[in-house]
């Protein structure tokens, strides 16, 4: 007999992961569908903030302390002499800069000890299927949902590099403005406290993107050091470069019925995607993840009587997690803008901005407080 499920997830990503995981403990039955491994290796290094090392440590899948490295200080430069600095306000730090496949294929193991979760090769009819394919969701294009896209005309260089001192656990991050336009770069400390290797993102315009692509390592890591003005030491490069688009986007409807009468509904990138600038992406789809499994929950008290399909909770999560993204939505697109803004009065604005901000104790500790969380 085929198998039944309650609920289909679409997509086998972090998130998706997660959710499975987070749904295996209200007893459902749940269907993971499998998505197709990657040809290279990956280098992606997300910023994960304690709200999301909360959930996955719940699920016993927070990185050991090699591949979950905590960010200590943080020093953001603008493009004119403008500087902030954070510094963590506790031991255990501003924000955890953790190693993907490391992360990946721990919650894969993690999948495999739960009997109510299946690993399948494609969607089966269920209650409720949730779809986190990523940006590309091929589900999503089926049901042509209308989605508001603002690309940035540019995108991001990822790879990872290995200094001559240890990082000190301190993430850096520098916005340039040249004449082809902005340029972003963030070094995210890897390996543990001790280690010497950072995560690179470098967001520029295409153009530039193209050629930086195109240099030989040595040239890569030679624009490279002239870009974060020699402050990290020497660099050797220790990866692949890997790269892709920059668009702020958002799907207008999150949730309905498939032509069979099955209820859908977007999760992760499937949903939104931002500017990696804030190290936020993955921290919200994580956070969608929590909401829908919150959501549903309420079913085993007061809402017993309701499906996990049924619109009233599903309709619940979407107005939620609307609601939860709206700020950080906000506050990257427009930092986002701020600097790309090539007049030099909005330039001398920004920096004077970045320094009065840094000398504002109170409001860059509420600032720092609501990042953590």
């Amino acid at each position: 007999m085929a198998k039944t499920f309650d609920i289909c997830i679409r997509g086998d990503g972090i998130v998706g992961r997660t959710l499975a995981l987070l749904l295996a403990r209200q007893n459902l039955q749940v269907g993971l569908v499998t998505q197709p491994g990657a040809t290279k290796p990956d280098v992606r290094a997300y910023s994960l903030n304690s709200a999301s090392r909360d959930v996955l440590s719940s699920v016993r899948c927070w990185p050991d302390a090699l591949h979950a490295t905590p960010v200590m200080d943080m020093q953001v430069w603008g493009d004119d002499g403008g500087c902030v600095h954070f510094e963590s306000p506790t031991p255990d730090g501003l924000t955890w800069i953790v190693d993907v496949p490391v992360l990946e294929a721990q919650l894969g193991d993690a999948l495999l000890y739960q009997h109510n979760i299946a690993l399948i090769d494609e969607p089966h009819a269920a209650q409720l299927t949730v779809i986190c394919e990523g940006r590309n969701s091929h589900t999503r294009q089926d049901l042509q949902l209308e989605t508001e896209v603002l690309p940035y005309q540019q995108t991001a260089v990822a790879t990872r590099i290995r200094a001559s001192a240890p990082h000190g656990q301190k993430a850096m991050q520098w916005f340039a403005h040249h004449h082809n336009g902005l340029e972003i770069l963030a070094l995210l400390p890897l390996g543990g406290a001790k280690g010497d290797t950072f995560g690179v993102v470098w967001s520029s315009p295409l153009t530039r993107a193209q050629e930086v692509m195109a240099l030989s390592n040595e040239n890569f890591i030679s624009a490279l050091q002239n870009a974060s003005h020699g402050v990290a030491g020497n660099f050797e490069l220790v990866s692949e470069r890997s790269t892709w688009p920059l668009q702020l986007a958002h799907v207008k409807q999150w949730t309905g019925t498939f032509a069979n009468g099955g209820a859908w509904v977007l999760a992760g990138d499937a949903a939104h995607s931002i500017h990696p600038l804030a190290g936020l992406g993955l921290n919200l789809g994580i956070a969608d993840a929590v909401e829908l499994a919150h959501v549903l929950e309420a079913r085993l008290s007061t809402d017993y009587w309701r499906s996990v399909g049924d619109r009233y909770l599903l309709r619940r999560y979407e107005r939620a997690r609307k609601a939860g993204i709206l700020p950080a939505w906000a506050a990257c697109d427009g930092l986002q803008r701020l600097f790309d803004h090539p007049n030099t009065s909005v330039q001398a604005l920004r920096n004077w901005g970045m320094n009065s901000f840094d000398a504002f104790a109170p409001l860059k500790q509420w600032t720092m407080q609501r990042a953590m969380r």
